[in-house]
């Protein structure tokens, strides 16, 4: 059966990259293809008809048409500009913090549906959470299940025994937390709080109203984004690029904080 010469499909613009004077290659996650990359043709040109509807961190419904090397984007039109967190640099920078982790965890043209309405959610989350940090914990676990690297929080991975209201420990090459005792012999280990552990299984089993509801404090926060980064970065082999950005926005939210006082 002869492929189409052009197809549709709806998208979030995960990244994109100049090609030339006017092109751009851009990465979508569409919602029935998976990761896609493809050529927007003049986008870059003041009256390209394609504009603001292939902006970064924006939702699309678009046509395309086979190429050689890359499809080629002919139409394309808003569907969610996710205006909600677009006028805060915070939320611009976790947003994308998030496409990024979408970007580098899928390989492209495998389809994961579950992953694209994640997205979706969270974008438009985003921009009513009353805590930034908080909604970027949640993806991140609820992105790992989708991948299948969801960490074990119940029971301790080596021994197998349910994990008890004390100290334990991350272990990033074992999957999960481990309890003191299997701890013991394990090196590159990050300790996990009681209350640590609460949050990590609160926000894996909630929905995102009772999650909202939720008040952690700065050092918890801190302990969480440290266990759950030191998983992604093992898992990816490598640190992200938004990562830094993100703290370099936070460095400066403190500076002015500190300021002001």
């Amino acid at each position: 059966m002869t492929k189409p010469r052009v197809y549709k499909t709806e998208a979030i613009v995960l990244k994109r990259t100049n090609l030339g004077e006017a092109d751009s290659i851009v990465t979508l996650f569409t919602l029935n293809l998976g990761k896609i990359r493809a050529v927007a043709k003049g986008v870059r040109r003041p009256k390209s008809k394609l504009g603001g509807h292939l902006d970064l961190l924006t939702q699309s419904s678009l046509l395309l048409a086979h190429g050689h090397n890359l499809d080629i984007i002919t139409q394309s039109q808003t569907m969610e500009s996710f205006a909600s967190f677009k006028q805060n640099l915070q939320c611009i920078g976790c947003a994308m913090y998030m496409a990024e982790l979408v970007d580098q965890f899928t390989a492209e043209q495998s389809e994961n549906y579950s992953i694209y309405k994640l997205l979706q959610a969270t974008l438009l989350w985003l921009g009513e959470a009353r805590d930034r940090e908080l909604v970027l914990r949640c993806f991140e676990m609820q992105l790992l299940n989708c991948l299948g690297y969801k960490p074990e929080l119940q029971n301790c991975p080596l021994c197998r025994i349910s994990l008890s209201p004390k100290r334990n420990y991350f272990s990033s090459g074992d999957g999960g937390v481990l309890c003191p005792e299997c701890a013991e012999s394990k090196i590159s280990l990050y300790p996990l709080t009681v209350d640590a552990l609460k949050v990590l299984r609160f926000i894996t089993n909630n929905d995102r109203s009772t999650i909202n509801r939720l008040r952690i404090n700065a050092d918890l926060s801190q302990e969480l984004e440290q266990i759950t980064r030191g998983y992604i970065r093992y898992l990816l082999e490598r640190d992200l690029r938004s990562v830094d950005f993100l703290d370099h926005l936070r460095r400066e939210d403190q500076f002015l904080e500190q300021a002001s006082c």
